[in-house]
């Protein structure tokens, strides 16, 4: 099987004849599959906080469904934050694919050419798909969304943890600020909860996107979060 490599030169809408190209690095693959699993905890568990379950048989005095369901949430936000610190740090340190989605070239002319060529291509308007080593312009742009999206949930999920935690606690101490600057904690929670519904959109459009690339545009997609490796297909 061959491979090639590419730098930060090449050009995002280059079409080449090639058999695959090694594109996402371990560390990048290992923080899409963690983030995964901690959206399905974080959303699973923040929903039930946010609407807990109106009544448990049994003596109260022997439950502690809501403690393990928020043991859970706050784990997963851990992991979660660490998860994005790890991610930010390999934009600096790994290839050029692993900045794409961190450094997106907004102010390129051409690459706003090929970002509405990707929507007139996913409403099916173009008829043949141009090739992308990486991410293209739209994914580009959902995925440094999908980032920005999760430095929030960070912030007011760690601000509302604080709370919790009380003052002089490192997540009060960190985080405070974040309530006194939406005003209170029910509009942080608000926000919060509105931001976990926000990101449940962004998966099923992403998985939807995945999914018809690797069908239409002849080149693979999710296998490519799992090798590594984008197959070009004649």
């Amino acid at each position: 099987m061959k491979s090639y490599d590419f730098d930060g030169s090449t050009p995002q809408g280059a079409t080449r004849k090639v058999t695959s190209v090694y594109v996402y690095e371990a560390p990048v693959r290992l923080w899409h599959w963690v983030t995964v699993l901690c959206i399905i905890v974080l959303s699973l568990t923040g929903y039930f906080i946010g609407k807990p379950l109106p009544t448990m048989p049994g003596e109260a005095t022997f439950q502690f469904l809501m403690g393990y369901i928020r043991f859970a949430h706050f784990s997963a936000g851990y992991i979660l934050a660490i998860g994005l610190i790890g991610r930010l740090y390999w934009a600096l340190v790994g290839n050029h694919h692993a900045r794409e989605i961190i450094l997106v070239p907004v102010w390129d002319k051409a690459w706003w050419r090929e970002f509405f060529f990707e929507i007139r291509w996913y409403l099916f308007i173009e008829r043949y798909p141009k090739k992308y080593i990486g991410h293209n312009p739209v994914g580009q742009i959902a995925m440094a969304s999908f980032i920005w999206a999760t430095v929030f949930m960070c912030f007011t999920g760690f601000a509302l943890y604080g709370e919790g935690t009380g003052a002089g606690s490192w997540a009060h101490t960190a985080f405070g600020w974040v309530l006194a600057a939406f005003g209170n904690s029910m509009d942080v929670h608000s926000w919060h909860r509105l931001g976990m519904w926000a990101i449940l959109l962004f998966v099923m459009i992403h998985v939807y996107a995945a999914i018809r690339e690797d069908i239409m545009s002849k080149q693979s997609m999710v296998s490519t979060m799992i090798s590594g490796f984008r197959m070009f297909k004649d």
